[in-house]
């Protein structure tokens, strides 16, 4: 339901014919304050109801939102988890070559990559332009500033592990005729030190990454609808 918001509009006339005495003055007075009072108070209700509506749109599609991107935390940790695991077994494979000048015997291929996971935001961001944020209860207001100020160093911090994963691929892409060799014991160790860079950057986005699970966790608890 869609509220349009009216603003009561009073006429003020002056009298038919002229007040007669004090008592008549008094009662035109008193008349029109009446009558200001009501056109004030009806104003003052349906901007209410305006503001209470735009509260309770904004806390819906909020919620909404939040619980869409909490849908999803699991899987991104689990993912992450991987990428750690596929890391470590890179900075083995370095660490071969490093010592021995050759590829281990059956090794597995080394990888590095990265994925961004973005999280959405737009209810956020609504809330905030619409003034909706204003007419909610403060501790309210206040739960979804901290899951969507989590949610954005979040993102920071996979753009930082993203820009480590390129730092530590780019040796591979420099002799596209070279790909299948394996690097020498200097590129490897060279490689190996951005990897361990990168290694310890997903350290820090799985931090942040638990800490915004618990923020949901925390926030789905306490508003189950």
């Amino acid at each position: 339901m869609k509220l349009d918001e009216v603003t009561p509009v009073l006429d003020v006339h002056p009298p038919h014919q002229s007040p007669h005495g004090w008592r008549d003055f008094l009662l035109h007075i008193f008349t029109i304050t009446i009558g200001l009072f009501i056109a004030l108070s009806l104003e003052g209700i349906v901007e209410w109801q305006h503001h209470r509506h735009l509260a309770h749109e904004a806390e819906r599609s909020l919620h909404a939102e939040v619980a869409s991107n909490a849908s999803g935390i699991d899987g991104v940790l689990n993912d992450l988890h991987q990428k750690q695991a596929t890391l470590k077994n890179t900075v083995a494979i370095l660490n071969t070559i490093i010592a021995t000048k050759k590829l281990p015997p059956n090794h597995p291929q080394m990888s590095i990559d990265f994925r961004i996971v973005t999280f959405d935001s737009v209810s956020w961001k609504t809330a905030q332009a619409s003034g909706a944020l204003s007419y909610m209860p403060y501790d309210d207001s206040q739960l979804y500033a901290s899951i969507y100020s989590q949610q954005e160093l979040v993102t920071q911090s996979q753009q930082q592990a993203a820009r480590d994963t390129v730092m530590a691929i780019a040796p591979f892409m420099d002799d596209p005729d070279e790909k299948d060799a394996p690097p020498s014991p200097q590129e490897a160790t060279d490689v190996k030190q951005k990897v361990e860079i990168l290694q310890a950057q997903y350290i820090i986005v799985e931090s942040m990454m638990q800490a915004l699970a618990a923020e949901y966790k925390k926030f789905l608890a306490a508003h189950p609808n």
